[in-house]
């Protein structure tokens, strides 16, 4: 069992070492436009959630 587990570990060692990795200025670029993207969608999400509430506010008082 220990034995597997050694093998396990030597095979993750060489499997990472394969693995191609971002560079620092990639990355960087990368979570600028996930920041910026989530900053967008955040304010389209609440302009359409203030008219929506706007909206059934509109409707209930007319009620």
């Amino acid at each position: 069992m220990a034995n597997k587990f050694v093998n396990f570990l030597k095979d993750v060692k060489l499997e990472m070492g394969k693995v191609s990795w971002s560079t620092r200025d990639e990355l960087i670029g990368s979570t600028i436009v996930v920041l910026v993207s989530l900053t967008i969608l955040s304010i389209f999400i609440g302009i359409c959630d203030i008219v929506l509430s706007t909206i059934v506010n509109v409707i209930m008082s007319r009620g």
